[in-house]
């Protein structure tokens, strides 16, 4: 499957014959090659590629470093420290260790990269947990603005393993990236309070009409820090006393697609003046809500607001 510029292969073979740019050690954080990939690797690529890490040995569990990569088809070999010397692994480790490899790789500029299954050999971790894992720091990885990679393999040495990683990985983003993405979206509205009275918008795109000043939440981005984003685009305004007042879900609440909305209260300072999507701005008085006509639901949020008041 492709996730923007990315392809995503879950391939059954073996590691140390890829042809990629980098191939991924589940490592120890000594760097030590011994058994399962690391002396896989080791064994094909040379004994140069161990003398290499452990010039930069040790490492913090769940980091990640590169190296060159011998007599291996690949060009790098990136060692994420999936355990210490005690040879335990669990999750925050495991996702640690793929985030910091696939940042090592960008550091490398790299094209291609192969992941083996990290934490499930001697660490012991459970495959479907360590594929959704993994598949859930890819995919956070590529949502970044840019990213090297246009090809990340996960490449298991075993028919279980295989059908595991396809269902783990593959299943998983295919359900995140196509049934999750009709929604619900999330956003915010915010009810700005003045002394003079409420803030209000009018829209200048469909659906139109008079509405709290509000909008989408950025992906990284907080539920409040959006409320304060919307405000100001929107208004100019400077929020304070931001609070949240109540979250609105009915399906039908906005004619565009399924969005759940949390409103805030807020006061503010500065003077309003329309930015961004909003053609018009004005603040208005309890009485006058009845008589506007609202986008969304939001006379009923101010409604709900007033009467709760």
């Amino acid at each position: 499957m492709k996730i923007k510029n990315t392809e995503i292969k879950v391939f059954m073979g073996d590691i140390t014959e890829l042809r990629v740019d980098a191939i991924v050690n589940a490592a120890n954080n000594q760097l030590l090659m011994g058994g399962g990939v690391a002396g896989a690797i080791k064994r094909k690529g040379g004994q140069i590629i161990e003398e290499e890490a452990l010039s930069k040995a040790p490492v913090g569990i769940g980091e990640a470093v590169a190296t060159g990569a011998g007599e291996l088809a690949a060009k790098y070999v990136i060692h994420a420290a999936t355990m210490g010397m005690d040879f335990k692994t669990d999750e925050v480790k495991i996702r640690n260790a793929c985030k910091n490899a696939l940042y090592a790789a960008n550091q490398l500029k790299a094209n291609s990269i192969a992941f083996p299954a990290l934490g499930c050999g001697t660490g012991g971790f459970a495959l479907l947990a360590s594929a959704k894992i993994m598949a859930q720091e890819v995919l956070k990885h590529l949502r970044q603005k840019s990213t090297s990679l246009t090809e990340v393999i996960f490449c298991l040495n075993n028919q279980e393993a295989f059908a595991v990683f396809k269902k783990g990985v593959l299943g998983y983003l295919e359900h995140v990236t196509t049934e999750l993405s009709w929604g619900p979206y999330v956003t915010v509205d915010v009810i700005i309070t003045l002394p003079q009275g409420i803030v209000v918008i009018k829209r200048s795109n469909p659906p139109f009409g008079w509405a709290l000043p509000g909008g989408f939440v950025d992906y990284g981005e907080s539920l409040e820090d959006a409320a304060t984003r919307e405000a100001k685009e929107e208004t100019g305004l400077d929020l304070t006393q931001l609070k949240q007042f109540h979250t609105y879900s009915d399906p039908a609440r906005d004619p565009r697609f399924h969005t759940v909305t949390t409103v805030f209260t807020a006061k503010a300072q500065g003077v309003p003046k329309a930015g961004d999507d909003a053609a018009q701005v004005k603040i208005i008085k309890q009485d006058q809500v009845e008589k506007l006509e609202f986008a969304f639901d939001h006379k009923k949020i101010l409604i709900d607001y007033l009467k709760l008041k």
